[in-house]
């Protein structure tokens, strides 16, 4: 190839599969085996128990080489500014959860701690995340009703509501960390591909209007039992109406005075957050006024305000997960365990893209499997990470996990020492915190226009999952929206676009003929193409699309063709046909309408023109009014340069689809085929007596080039592709 300004030449032979390999032999690489990949797995010496060491505790790479001139004062800042935040989410989220706020705190304290020495993140701020709290508040809520006794469980004799309930969330936290546990010794981090950008935005916003609903009944002041199941929200929002009339108008007055200085001061540090040293912590500056002012004005006794009440004091026992609780609620950790995995790690990704590291999605299910179950031992409930918390963390100068160790300490001393000064908060400001956050969650309703304009299979997606996950609830509705979106994808690959391509004029380049004026097409060639892997599941679709394609369907032309023989060789036998200088002649009408009696059998095997003195030429009139379809094709190409993968279902469709083309004299080449589909087809012995790997092209021009010598006279190509009949003596 040399080249010429920005033209490129290129003089080679032309090369069908056959000759490139004798010209240019392969090298014969051999392939592990299960046993050796089995053996490498289990075999350990010096070097790789210290990379073992390493990966399972990643504290040791990082640690070493610690900055602490130019790391360790943006650490501190951002670990008490995060601190600070994790302790308002943390008695938020509680709320989510259907526990009292102070187990938040614990949920914000020791996930923490074991993440430090596990996770691979050095910007993350693991916590309490509200989609989790909520899904958890729905287990917590069906075994423990607000209005009703609960579950008939082993173990709950003699605990309070409050006990029972904290029992539940520990327990449903201790499955979801074991099943990420799991998954990571399994080695299947990758699991997370399967949830797409797409379907994770709408489940997220079906979640999000969930939260907002669930914080009506605190923002307003309200008293009824919380609902769970299928409809959830709709029964909520009944309750909501019906008893609207008892709306407490101090919580209410409350909520929107701390939804609009939040919202405004959210939009000033959004604005000026290149002129501003750290965000002005706008939630803990309105803690700690409405905590004030309900102290002061005493919010309980005067106005019947509901405030967060009595803190947990220093920490409890650990306890044991309840077997028959995690019976009970293993479904509903499985969905918790993926989609905590998969926002922690979404986040997680997109800050060690900015900061240049790498993170290990395998090492991140076994830390937050580690973390989870070990805050459930200390009843702490399901803990991932919220964005605006990581976002603090990392805006505030956080380098590293030393930030996330400080933030469990400030949660630790609020837990151990300042907590009874948060008893007065109502909960109505907490409440009224937790729908502010949901801005960004509830803002992708703004994608919908996009995705109907340029993806309608994803539009459908987005909208299958919100509507599933909003009316059947977050643990249904991700099954739902999975179901969609594998669907799609198994649509997309079942009914490719498929296409007829054309060469564009003075080039070797071919695309699809309808998008293109200036294209070459050479009479009686057609060039199909299938984007995508064939297999069981769109086999069947494929040959019925290269029939429409070439406008006839092989195998009832070889049928015909094969029927018409059988006639023929009859009126021979009969003596009413003749053979002449002009061909077949009819001597006399035939009066015989029966036909053989097994004349079905056989009509699609390989044309026998034996018993026939003469080749028939099937584009001409036959005599007795015996009429064949026409074809009007002599070379068929096929490009599989976007077939990644054939399996045997598809194998043999293939092979009899190709049979059926050659059977009626079409040429059929194949261009572009993977090397591994090469391997492949010779395995599974696809080549015979009549399909050869000369049909094998490594190039579509090549076969073109090909079937243009073979084919070289364009004023007369019908004369190239009809069989013209030669009359020969027997």
């Amino acid at each position: 190839m040399q080249p010429s300004g920005r033209h490129y030449v290129v003089v080679r032979p032309l090369f069908s599969e056959d000759s490139f390999a004798e010209q240019h032999e392969r090298i014969n690489r051999t392939r592990k085996t299960l046993r050796h990949h089995l053996k490498d797995y289990f075999t350990c010496d010096t070097n790789r128990a210290k990379n073992a060491a390493r990966s399972l505790l990643p504290i040791i790479g990082w640690i070493k080489n610690y900055n602490i001139k130019e790391w360790l004062l943006g650490d501190i800042v951002s670990g008490i500014s995060t601190g600070l935040v994790a302790v308002l989410q943390g008695l938020a989220f509680s709320l989510l959860a259907s526990l009292p706020p102070g187990y938040g705190l614990y949920t914000a304290f020791f996930p923490a701690i074991i993440y430090f020495f596990l996770g691979t993140s050095r910007h993350l701020s693991v916590g309490a995340f509200p989609i989790l709290s909520l899904m958890v508040g729905a287990v917590v809520t069906r075994l423990v009703p607000d209005g009703g006794p609960p579950a008939n469980i082993t173990g709950f004799e003699g605990l309070s509501m409050e006990q029972q309930r904290v029992l539940v969330a520990s327990s449903v936290t201790f499955v979801m960390g074991a099943f990420q546990l799991i998954m990571g010794m399994l080695q299947v981090g990758f699991i997370v591909m399967y949830l797409s950008e797409t379907l994770v935005s709408g489940f997220t916003t079906a979640a999000a209007v969930h939260i907002l609903v669930s914080q009506l009944r605190f923002v307003l002041g309200l008293d009824f039992p919380g609902v769970n199941g299928p409809l959830a929200i709709v029964y909520t929002l009944e309750n909501v109406f019906s008893d609207i009339t008892n709306t407490n108008v101090a919580d209410l007055v409350t909520s929107i005075v701390i939804m609009a200085l939040v919202l405004i001061v959210k939009e000033i540090n959004d604005r000026f957050k290149s002129k501003l040293p750290v965000p002005i912590p706008i939630e803990v500056i309105v803690t700690v006024i409405a905590c004030g002012v309900s102290y002061a004005f005493n919010f309980e006794k005067r106005f019947n305000v509901v405030v967060v009440g009595e803190m947990v004091d220093g920490y409890e026992s650990p306890i044991a997960p309840n077997l028959e609780v995690i019976k009970e609620s293993a479904v509903e950790a499985f969905p918790m365990a993926i989609v905590g995995f998969a926002v922690a790690f979404s986040v997680a990704k997109v800050y060690s893209v900015k900061h240049d590291y790498t993170i290990d999605g395998n090492q991140e299910l076994l830390a937050f499997g580690v973390s989870n179950m070990f805050g459930a031992s200390f009843r702490s409930f399901a803990a991932s990470t919220a964005l605006s918390r990581t976002a603090i963390q990392e805006s505030t100068g956080g380098k590293t996990q030393i930030a996330g160790v400080l933030s469990a300490m400030m949660v630790l001393i609020v837990i151990v020492a300042v907590g009874f000064l948060l008893e007065p908060l109502p909960r109505s400001v907490l409440g009224a915190l937790v729908i502010v956050n949901l801005k960004g969650m509830l803002m992708q309703f703004r994608e919908l226009p996009f995705l109907w304009k340029n993806d309608r299979t994803d539009f459908v997606t987005w909208v299958v999952t919100f509507v599933a996950s909003l009316f059947l609830g977050l643990d249904l509705g991700l099954a739902v929206g999975l179901g969609a979106e594998l669907f799609t994808v198994v649509c997309r690959t079942q009914f490719p676009r498929c296409s007829l391509l054309a060469n564009i004029t003075g080039t070797d380049i071919y695309r699809d003929r309808k998008d293109y004026n200036s294209i070459y097409e050479p009479e009686g060639v057609k060039i199909f193409k299938i984007p995508s892997p064939i297999f069981f599941a769109n086999i069947d679709f494929f040959r019925d699309k290269l029939v429409q394609a070439v406008g006839f369907s092989p195998l009832k032309v070889l049928k015909k063709r094969n029927k018409a023989l059988r006639k023929i060789r009859k009126m021979l036998r009969n003596g009413e046909l003749e053979i002449s200088d002009r061909g077949l002649e009819v001597r006399q009408p035939s009066t015989d309408t029966s036909e053989d009696n097994n004349s079905m059998e056989g009509l699609d095997q390989p044309i026998d023109f034996s018993g026939i003195p003469i080749q028939v030429n099937w584009n001409t009139e036959l005599p007795a009014n015996i009429s064949v379809p026409p074809v009007n094709i002599h070379s068929l190409v096929l490009d599989f340069s976007a077939v990644s993968f054939l399996d045997i279902s598809a194998l043999k469709g293939l092979k009899a689809t190709l049979k059926e083309f050659l059977r009626i004299e079409v040429d059929v080449y194949i261009v572009s085929c993977d090397v591994y589909i090469m391997e492949k087809l010779h395995q599974c012995s696809f080549f015979d007596d009549e399909i050869k790997t000369s049909i094998f092209y490594p190039t579509l021009h090549d076969a073109m080039l090909h079937i243009l010598e073979k084919h070289p006279d364009h004023g007369e190509l019908e004369k190239v592709f009809t069989v013209i009949c030669k009359l020969s003596r027997l």
